[in-house]
């Protein structure tokens, strides 16, 4: 039984896992961060090896691993979490997820596998098909 959960999230205003790359990288550093209005409650859980994935346009499509949690304020004073990634995107088999809000737990056993080593650089496949490959279990 795994030791950690991992969280995963709607993608906004992303259309593939290659804008994602170039937003993360366009921010730089080592370290990129999230910020949510909910704190998790299983944060332990979380920094225990857990990774946030990306659903964009409708599958989980890819990963990045957390590395913290830290408290930030918004301009309106309300207390917020930004959750700490990794730099690095793992690309991971495609998984469809119907739409939701905010964030929800993702237990290790249901998180998609990341893609074999040297399939990351590949072209990714259009959305409609990867889509459809996923629904009925080829992906």
């Amino acid at each position: 039984m795994a030791d950690h959960v991992n969280l995963v999230k709607l993608c906004v205003g992303i259309d593939s896992v290659d804008q994602l790359a170039r937003h993360i990288k366009a921010h730089g550093g080592p370290t990129t961060h999230h910020t949510t209005r909910m704190w998790p409650k299983q944060e332990a859980a979380l920094l225990a090896g857990g990774s946030l994935y990306w659903v964009i346009k409708g599958s989980i499509q890819a990963r990045q691993k957390i590395v913290g949690l830290e408290e930030v304020f918004g301009a309106d004073g309300v207390r917020r979490c930004a959750i700490i990634l990794d730099a690095k995107l793992h690309r991971t088999t495609t998984a469809p997820r119907r739409p939701f809000q905010g964030w929800r737990y993702l237990k290790p056993a249901d998180a998609p596998a990341d893609l074999p080593e040297g399939r990351e650089a590949e072209e990714e496949l259009p959305q409609d098909l990867a889509q459809t490959l996923a629904e009925i279990g080829v992906l």
